[in-house]
């Protein structure tokens, strides 16, 4: 079997121009940017900083963060390489098809597929829930929870948000990503807000000492790290103690908040949407990430200014509203609120668009069933943005879907781990094609992200690379009993 078979990018641009099977060019720069934006934005800005300041890494979340968006953007540029040379749909996928081969594509494929339906299932949940809270606190009490029996519920919140997108996204791209845009403009302002009104209640005592001294987790909340298999891989492997604060917990901080930087990959999942992809998606991949750090690492010095890491430790579910609670400035809970649910607004549509992509990508290539990359005259996949929408919609509003969060890490990691790696690969194998965009440094530039990704990976838990071998083994099962035997790659001699 020859799992390892290669798809050369000459194919791929022109399955980009397949009738029936291809997408309409109808992005820009800014629709790119705000994109990154807008699913990188979400409630993990109000809550994500303030468990790692109490549970992790005291103020030296701040490095943590500077860590996190350091890596992040090395991988970008390894993105917008790849995505200057292949403008097609399937981001990581599509880029590891043309340099690793098939296996190892179709590895990256389903885990970018768990780690967007798990995203957009937990992102829709939690937009329900901080809807209730937000109408709560203006004085609307509103029940959108039918209790079917003891042990079942649906929540129909969810299913409104996914459904309100998925036709948005039928109806076009372009007009999805205005409207994407316009909401990401006004949750940008509200976290401005919040970070400008942080500064007044902003004590340098509450940096001192900037990294606490290593002690031994203790249970403290939700975000605690916990032992046995809730401690990180790289701890239980070599017997270290489970501990928070110090180094080390700047560096499991960096593993936790590594989520918040999400989405600049779900904009190359977008590249055969752009226009003057070989310039747009570099561009918009670079600028849209680069907002997002500097407004995460803003909130982590507000946070850790505002409130000491001992007292925050205290509370049951720390997040940026606890600060401004603790330090009397109830008002701004009502803001933040708002700002969530805005928040999550926009994230829900990206990871709609995103998860859509990366399965029309895998179809076009036979290893779904090719009937789901089918496009109207319009260039929009109608039967896969359905099914996308309604499965999502389901998981969201019947079942418990926080467990599984900790998946969408590890999956996007594993992605950007061999996106990385595939960089200097191409360079060495194709040195001859058009690149619109460089990685400096290479190859070690690019193989040392690769190692970063690494690190921050094994900081995850044990539970979740447990979750995540079972999700792998059920992967390499259809990819033999399915995916090999219908590939296009099949028909090429």
């Amino acid at each position: 079997m020859k799992i390892f078979r290669k798809k050369s990018i000459e194919s791929s641009v022109e399955q980009t121009h397949a009738e029936g099977h291809s997408l309409k060019r109808e992005l820009g720069v800014w629709d790119l940017a705000t994109m990154a934006v807008a699913v990188a934005v979400g409630a993990g800005i109000f809550s994500i900083g303030a468990q790692t300041i109490a549970f992790h890494a005291g103020p030296s979340a701040i490095i943590s963060f500077i860590i996190a968006g350091v890596v992040c953007a090395g991988v970008a540029l390894c993105y917008a390489e790849f995505a200057s040379m292949v403008p097609a749909a399937g981001s990581a996928y599509t880029f590891t098809y043309t340099t690793l081969g098939e296996f190892i594509a179709w590895i990256i494929g389903w885990d970018l597929i768990l780690e967007m339906l798990m995203a957009g299932s937990v992102v829709s949940k939690y937009w329900g829930v901080y809807l209730h809270d937000f109408l709560r606190l203006i004085g609307i009490n509103i029940n959108t929870t039918w209790q079917v029996s003891e042990h079942f519920s649906i929540d129909f919140a969810p299913i409104v948000v996914v459904m309100f997108f998925t036709a948005l996204l039928l109806i076009g791209t372009k007009l999805s990503s205005r409207v994407d845009a316009a909401l990401t403009v006004l949750k940008v302002g509200v976290v401005l807000f919040i970070i400008i009104v942080g500064f007044f209640y902003f004590k340098s005592s509450n940096l001192v000492p900037f990294i606490p001294e290593s002690q031994a987790a203790v249970s403290m909340g939700t975000g605690a790290v916990s032992a046995n298999l809730e401690q990180p891989l790289i701890a239980w492997a070599t017997g270290q103690p489970v501990t928070m604060y110090g180094i080390a917990g700047i560096f499991s901080g960096a593993a936790l908040v590594f989520f918040a930087f999400l989405g600049f990959d779900v904009v190359a999942t977008a590249s055969e949407e752009a226009k003057d992809p070989k310039r747009t998606i570099p561009r918009g991949i670079t600028l849209g990430l680069g907002m997002v750090i500097v407004l995460y690492i803003l909130v982590a010095i507000v946070t850790s200014g505002m409130v000491s890491y001992k007292v925050l430790a205290q509370q049951k579910s720390p997040s940026l509203a606890s600060a401004f609670e603790l330090v009397g400035a109830n008002w701004a809970a009502t803001i933040i609120s708002f700002g969530i649910v805005i928040g999550l607004t926009t994230v829900v549509m990206v990871l709609l668009l995103g998860l859509t992509r990366v399965i029309f990508a895998m179809s076009r290539d036979g290893l779904l069933p090719r009937g789901l990359s089918h496009t109207n005259t319009k260039g929009i996949p109608v039967r896969l943005q359905l099914m996308v929408g309604f499965g999502i919609a389901i998981i969201a509003s019947t079942l418990d879907v926080a467990v599984l969060a900790d998946m969408v890490n590890i999956g996007t990691l594993s992605a950007f781990v061999l996106v990385c790696v595939g960089v200097p690969i191409m360079r060495r194998r194709r040195s001859d094609l058009d690149r619109a965009f460089r990685v400096p440094g290479n190859p070690w530039f690019p193989l040392i992200m690769a190692l970063a990704c690494l690190i921050v990976m094994v900081n995850l838990s044990v539970l979740t690379w447990i979750r995540f071998a079972v999700w792998l083994a059920i992967g390499i099962s259809i990819y033999f009993l399915y995916s090999y035997r219908h590939s296009q790659l099949n028909s090429v001699k």
